[in-house]
C-alpha cells in the first residue's frame, strides 16, 4: 500500500468514528462541517506527498487560493467564536431587555448599533435571537440585532480592513450599508410584521443552571467553530472554483455590468454561505468586479444565506423565513449600491 492509500484509509477512519466515549457512530451523526475539515486536512497532507494529479496547473492555482482564503481568514474566525461563546457563557440572559428602550421605534437601531460591541456568527444569531424575544424584547429589536451582530462587529470589520488594506472607505461602507439594513428590516417589522408570521420554539442561549459557565463556554465555542469553519471551508473552495473554473467571457458578461455584477455577486452570497468573518477575504479574491459589488456581497450574506434561511424556518416557521429572507435581501442589495455608489 503507498502512502496515498495510507492516508486516505486514516482520513476515512477519522471522518467515520465518533470522538472518544462516543465510539459506534457515523458519519450521519457527525456535523458536515467536520467532515468538510477533515477532507481538507486530507487534501493539504497530501498535496505535500506529491501526489501527481495535485501538482497539475489549475488544481495547484485551486489549492493555493483555498488555503489562501482559509489561512487568512482562520485567526478572525477563531477570536469571534471565542468571544461568541464567552458573551453565551458568561453575559446576564436579561441584558437586553435592561438597556434596550421602552419604545420599540427607539429600541429598533439602538439594538442594531450593539452589534458593534457584540461579536456573533450567523449561526448564532437566529437562537440568540429567539431567546432575546422569550425573554420579552420586541421582535423588531431583535431582528434588528440577528442582522447586525454577525455583519458589522469588531471581528468582521477588522477582518475587513485586513482584506481591503489601504481602503477604509470600505470598511466605512459596510459598516453604514449594515447598519442601515438592520434597521431598516426592524422598522419594517415593526410597521407591517405580524405575530402569526412568527412561531417561536423554545431554544437556550446563555447559562443553563447545572453547568459549569467553564463547560457553557467550551461547548458553546466547540459548536460554533466547527459550524462556522465548516461554511468558512466550503466558501474558501466554491471561491476558489469559481476563481479557477469560470471562464473569463462568462465574468466578463457579468462584471461587465454594474446591475449585473452587483445582483450576481448577491446570489453568490446567498450560496455560498461563508461566515462572515471570513466573506471579507472571499470578496476581496473577487478583483474583476466591481467595489459596489463586493460591498453587496458583504451586505447580504452575513444577513441571507442558505443556512441562515434553514435556521430561521426552523425557529420562527417558513412562513416568517420566506418573508425576511426576501425582504432583507431586497434591502441589503439597495442599501449596498446607494452606500457604495456614494463611497467607493
Amino acid at each position: 500500500m503507498n502512502k496515498t492509500d495510507e492516508l486516505v484509509g486514516v482520513v476515512e477512519e477519522v471522518a467515520l468514528v465518533a470522538p472518544a466515549g462516543h465510539q459506534g457512530r457515523r458519519v450521519t451523526g457527525r456535523p458536515l462541517p467536520l467532515v468538510v475539515l477533515t477532507a481538507v486536512a486530507a487534501v493539504a497532507v497530501l498535496s505535500l506527498t506529491g501526489v501527481g494529479w495535485l501538482s497539475r496547473p489549475a488544481v495547484a492555482a485551486w489549492r493555493t487560493v483555498c488555503l489562501a482564503i482559509t489561512v487568512q481568514a482562520l485567526p478572525f474566525l477563531l477570536l469571534g467564536t471565542v468571544l461568541s461563546g464567552a458573551i453565551n457563557a458568561f453575559v446576564p440572559a436579561d441584558l437586553f431587555t435592561r438597556i434596550l428602550p421602552r419604545r420599540p421605534a427607539l429600541a429598533v437601531p439602538v439594538a442594531g448599533m450593539a452589534g458593534v460591541v457584540l461579536p456573533g456568527c450567523e449561526c448564532a444569531s437566529v437562537p440568540v435571537a429567539n431567546s432575546l424575544i422569550r425573554r420579552g424584547v420586541t421582535p423588531s429589536a431583535a431582528f434588528a440585532f440577528l442582522l447586525s451582530a454577525p455583519a458589522i462587529n469588531p471581528i468582521v470589520l477588522t477582518a475587513t480592513a485586513v482584506a481591503f488594506p489601504g481602503n477604509p472607505a470600505m470598511v466605512a461602507a459596510r459598516l453604514l450599508a449594515s447598519l442601515v439594513t438592520a434597521a431598516a428590516m426592524g422598522w419594517l417589522w415593526l410597521w407591517l410584521g405580524r405575530e402569526e408570521w412568527l412561531r417561536p420554539s423554545v431554544r437556550h442561549t446563555g447559562h443553563r443552571s447545572g453547568h459549569s459557565r467553564l463547560r457553557e463556554f467550551r461547548l458553546g465555542f466547540q459548536h460554533d467553530f466547527l459550524h462556522a469553519g465548516g461554511f468558512l471551508v466550503l466558501g474558501a473552495m466554491a471561491a476558489a472554483t469559481f476563481n479557477v473554473a469560470v471562464p473569463r467571457s462568462v465574468l466578463d458578461t457579468f462584471s461587465g455590468s454594474p446591475w449585473l455584477s452587483v445582483l450576481f455577486l448577491a446570489a453568490l452570497a446567498v450560496l455560498l454561505a461563508v461566515c462572515s468573518e471570513a466573506d471579507a477575504f472571499v470578496a476581496a479574491s473577487l478583483t474583476g468586479f466591481s467595489p459596489t459589488a463586493r460591498l453587496v456581497f458583504m451586505v447580504v450574506g452575513p444577513m441571507v444565506d442558505l443556512k441562515l434561511i434553514a435556521l430561521q424556518a426552523g425557529t420562527f416557521g417558513r412562513s416568517f423565513a420566506l418573508r425576511f429572507s426576501t425582504a432583507t435581501t431586497v434591502v441589503a442589495v439597495a442599501a449596498g449600491v446607494l452606500i457604495g455608489g456614494a463611497l467607493l
